[in-house]
């Protein structure tokens, strides 16, 4: 019998380690909202089962694990996060959680400019950044915020590069030129196969079938 309850004892601890997505169809954020008058409440689709795939995104994870910026080819980039890998053990209670603080900045020539801050839900999961300037170095940190008397754990940061809209644009031209070469290049060899084989004069096969025969 003792044995039996340490066992569900030990299922109980682990089944409460999981970090669940939330069901909420919206995640309601507003951009700006540290101080900044005539924030909006924003609602966005939640991008759930997204996977960065290798040929059009590139994942740059923080140091904790919790937070993770896919950057992909447009430009765009995807940030994703949950609470398993957020500092010390989360409540029991999932109402404590109140939402989620997104601070940006990014790399000048001598100084660093911050970017429009996020306050996220406590449903959201991911957020988009629609369009990154290129050759640019983002700094991003989230901090989940949750009600009193809990603090805040600390902030997960993670740095990523943008691809420049003109790098993108010369590797998918040259991508486009050298594929429309290739198909030249088969197209003319089957050309010239066609007509060796089938348009070459009679008076000309003769000949060389007549040239051994002189000889």
């Amino acid at each position: 019998m003792p044995s039996l309850l340490l066992a569900l004892l030990c299922l109980g601890a682990r089944g409460a380690e999981r970090d669940p997505e939330p069901d909420e169809p919206w995640c309601p954020y507003k951009v700006g909202a540290d101080g900044a008058e005539g924030a909006r409440l924003c609602f966005r689709p939640p991008a759930r089962g997204f996977q960065c795939a290798a040929r059009g995104c590139r994942a740059h994870r923080s140091a904790g694990g919790a937070l993770v910026a896919n950057v992909l080819r447009n430009g765009s980039v995807l940030l994703q996060w949950g609470l398993r890998h957020w500092g010390p053990p989360r409540p029991p209670a999932a109402a404590a959680l109140r939402g989620f603080a997104l601070n940006c900045s990014w790399d000048g020539t001598y100084t660093r400019f911050p970017c429009d801050s996020v306050e996220l839900g406590a449903a959201c999961r991911d957020y988009l950044l629609p369009e990154a300037h290129g050759s640019v170095r983002y700094r991003l940190c989230l901090r989940p915020r949750y009600a009193p008397p809990r603090p805040a754990p600390p902030a997960q940061c993670v740095e990523f590069r943008v691809e420049p809209a003109a790098m993108r644009d010369i590797v998918v031209a040259m991508t486009a030129v050298g594929g429309s070469i290739c198909v030249m290049l088969v197209f003319i060899c089957l050309l010239v196969a066609y007509i060796t084989e089938n348009l070459m004069s009679p008076a000309l096969a003769r000949a060389a079938a007549a040239a051994p025969r002189r000889a």
